[in-house]
């Protein structure tokens, strides 16, 4: 008999994506929806039936499962399961066509919910929720990928610090790093499920405790955790939620800034406190230090006089600019309701060069973030510090340890690497969107905000100008192959690209 364990990584994907249409199902029956509920049904039971025959068809003649094998499967799963996911879309809504909706699902998929619906707030709750699941499905994939796929390739970030093969086995996470691909993805899938779902239940829960409504807070929270930025109706700017709402998401935010927030196992040497944590407090000296920067613009004008009820508005933004800032630096691009006072505030328009700044940086390692990731500009930050050390003291001893040493040095090598590399994606998607009629900024624009991940960025620095949906069918693929190499990083399909990952 076959083992169905051993199934492609491409087809278990293809399985979870048909039973995930039964929820959106679900909730239409509940809602009085039934003809919306009855095709996310019957496209559910098709896909179901063709995924099966290919799953019997691949259990009995494809070979056993390894890394390179679940690496390519993880890269054409974001880019054929969209195809599917876009299926019940079709029939409920016929003037959109096929390729939008299939750039719709591929954004949701990479979590970078950018949406080619000039007004989603008129889409039904079962669209809504079913793009926001499908980016928090998409969020979860990338969790497991990158502990079960990515991490024993020396991928996704884990290089900058990796001090030996982890092939070599050993015991406890050694063992399970060292395991068949098959056993490793079960095991990586079992552990984080109930941490992702609790997570966000408990986002959910809280928002509709500070008085939202249960479909906006349980859109919201899916969107928070798999820092998507999609919203149903409203934005959590117009949330019912509000202040309360806002600070709730804040919080959630913080488990796309490090690993260590959610999985006390890292499978890496020198695990310390989440206090402790280099990513973990880079982001809170970078969302502290520019949010007081934007906030203190005005302040140090004002030569820090408040005049009566100045207070109040100098508190709401201040807030709004540490919230958008913690936003965007996660890659979700949720703005503060408070950040128009941000802007007001401070004087400008929109600090276009600190967002894009912000999305470059991305969040944390092995996180739904997206970005360069927080811990290459750590290392990039600590080598640059020791060679300034050395102008000044050539002789000094750097110190702080073999892990210290490490990111320094071989960390610092991979994380400019990988910074060149996307820098040069970024050019190369430009040019392909200029060759698209897409102005040049505009295509500025665009590019980051697919190769970050952050779709929203595009709408807030433009402020509502710039719409996914105006693009041409060139420009959505560009940007749609865009996203892809930002969600599973370029060096990972740069990886498949080359004969010796595979001989090897």
């Amino acid at each position: 008999m076959p083992d169905l364990r051993q199934l492609p990584l491409l087809v278990q994907l293809l399985a979870v994506g048909a039973l995930a249409m039964l929820i959106p199902a679900a909730h239409g029956v509940r809602i009085g929806e039934v003809e919306l509920a009855r095709t996310f049904f019957q496209v559910s039971v098709y896909s179901g039936l063709i995924v099966l025959m290919v799953a019997v068809a691949a259990a009995r003649t494809s070979r056993r499962r390894n890394l390179h094998r679940d690496l390519l499967g993880l890269g054409l799963g974001l880019v054929v399961l969209p195809l599917m996911l876009a299926a019940p879309m079709v029939n409920l809504l016929p003037d959109v066509a096929y390729f939008d909706l299939y750039f719709e699902m591929l954004s949701s998929l990479t979590t970078t919910g950018a949406t080619v619906f000039p007004n989603p707030a008129d889409l039904p709750e079962p669209l809504h929720l079913w793009r926001a699941l499908v980016a928090w499905l998409g969020g979860f994939l990338m969790w497991v990928a990158a502990a079960a796929v990515l991490h024993p390739l020396n991928l996704g970030g884990i290089e900058v610090y990796a001090t030996r093969d982890i092939a070599g086995g050993g015991t406890g996470s050694g063992r399970i790093l060292a395991a068949d691909p098959a056993t490793r993805l079960r095991h990586f899938a079992l552990q984080f499920a109930p941490i992702y779902l609790l997570l966000t239940l408990a986002l959910a829960f809280f928002m509709i405790v500070a008085g939202e409504r249960i479909f906006t807070a349980i859109v919201l929270s899916m969107s928070t955790l798999s820092t998507s930025g999609i919203f149903a109706n409203v934005a959590p700017s117009q949330a019912n939620a509000g202040l309360a709402g806002e600070v709730l998401i804040f919080v959630f935010l913080f488990f796309a800034v490090s690993r260590t927030t959610f999985a006390g196992d890292t499978s890496v040497r020198h695990r310390a406190p989440l206090l402790r944590d280099f990513e973990f407090r880079l982001a809170l000296v970078t969302v502290s230090s520019i949010g007081i920067l934007l906030f203190a613009r005005h302040w140090l004008s004002a030569a820090g006089a408040l005049a009566d009820g100045t207070a109040l508005s100098a508190f709401r933004a201040l807030w709004g600019a540490v919230f958008t800032v913690a936003s965007f630096l996660t890659t979700t691009g949720f703005e503060s309701a408070h950040w128009q006072n941000t802007l007001g505030w401070a004087g400008v328009d929109s600090p276009v060069l600190i967002l894009i700044g912000l999305v470059i940086m991305g969040g944390g390692v092995a996180t739904t973030a997206g970005g360069i990731k927080l811990l290459r500009v750590y290392a990039l930050y600590k080598h640059g510090a020791r060679a300034m050390q050395k102008l000044s003291f050539p002789s000094s001893i750097g110190g702080s340890g073999r892990a210290a040493r490490r990111i320094r040095r071989e960390g610092a090598y991979t994380a400019w690497i990988f910074f060149m590399v996307f820098l040069i994606s970024w050019a190369v998607v430009m040019i392909g969107l200029s060759l698209s009629h897409v102005p040049f900024k505009d295509s500025l624009i665009y590019a980051i905000s697919a190769l970050s991940t952050t779709g929203p960025l595009a709408d807030t620095v433009s402020g509502g100008q710039l719409r996914y949906g105006d693009l041409n069918s060139a420009a959505k693929g560009i940007l749609g192959m865009a996203m892809i190499m930002g969600r599973m990083e370029v060096l990972a399909l740069i990886a498949l690209l080359n004969p010796d990952f595979w001989r090897n």
